[in-house]
């Protein structure tokens, strides 16, 4: 159900400016909400057993968390200490660390501060929050990313690979991918749309938003690191890892190929 964000993103930078900012932001917009559902269901279902003493103190620190921004404190420093006790307690208490990560980012401030030192004026100017993600942008994107993604891959095509192609497993994830997950998204922004709740900008069109939605078929990172919690069977984890490969390389294709000719698409259309 995630959508792997730097990859599906990395395809619309391949497009430049036939992809309009506001097909991008809607692409951020839905992927974040996918994998903050993700992560929900990791809390869910794949939490064996907890240990409500550290949960406690990790819920605790958060709190704390959100004290410290409504009282103005802005000390980068502070934020990432607390955050460390924080994921310490909940990888402790049983819930996956990756949760911990989500609540952690909605407790810092986000808004910018009154300047009160001119010498203090390029830095001050942005968020804590902003902040820590140009420090930590190069580590996770150079570093962390790459590992994560060969560390969780570990794609076998060898013998097996073969006979996992006609598995229900392989087929449920590449037709839940590929042909699901895209009529979900247009689906439910068509509703948006026609309800009121939000409107279609000028500058893209719904074959666009097609081709987002197709984008969001993009899991990679994120659906094979969850195949790794939801299987123990090894022909079961070959299925998944490959069905995903599959589904993502033909849901960026796509998804590409109908934005680069949306334009010739829509005229014909008309």
């Amino acid at each position: 159900m995630s959508t792997d964000i730097a990859f599906s993103l990395g395809v619309l930078a391949l497009l430049g400016t036939r992809a309009p900012l506001s097909l991008k932001v809607f692409l951020t917009a839905f992927a974040i909400v996918d994998d903050i559902g993700a992560i929900t269901v990791i809390a869910i279902f794949f939490t064996e057993t907890i240990n409500w003493v550290n949960l406690g103190v990790g819920v605790g620190l958060l709190f704390l968390l959100v004290a410290l921004n409504v009282s103005g404190v802005r000390n980068t420093l502070v934020y990432f200490l607390v955050s460390v006790v924080i994921w310490v307690s909940f990888f402790e208490s049983g819930i996956h660390a990756t949760v911990s990560g989500v609540l952690i980012a909605m407790t810092i401030p986000m808004r910018r501060g009154v300047l009160e030192e001119l010498e203090d004026a390029s830095k001050e100017v942005e968020s804590p929050l902003q902040r820590l993600e140009h420090v930590l942008h190069p580590w996770v994107a150079f570093a962390i990313m790459p590992v994560f993604a060969l560390s969780n891959a570990g794609v076998s095509l060898g013998e097996g690979a073969a006979g996992a192609l006609a598995s229900p497993v392989t087929v449920g994830i590449i037709v839940g991918l590929v042909i699901g997950k895209p009529i979900g998204i247009i689906l439910f922004a068509w509703i948006a749309v026609k309800t009121g709740i939000a409107s279609l900008p000028r500058d893209i069109s719904w074959v666009q938003i097609a081709g987002a939605a197709l984008l969001g078929g993009v899991g990679f990172t994120m659906a094979i690191f969850v195949t790794g919690l939801a299987f123990t069977d090894e022909a079961l984890v070959l299925q998944s890892k490959l069905a995903i490969l599959i589904a993502s390389l033909a849901a960026g294709a796509l998804g590409y190929l109908l934005i680069r000719y949306s334009r010739d698409i829509e005229s014909r259309l008309e």
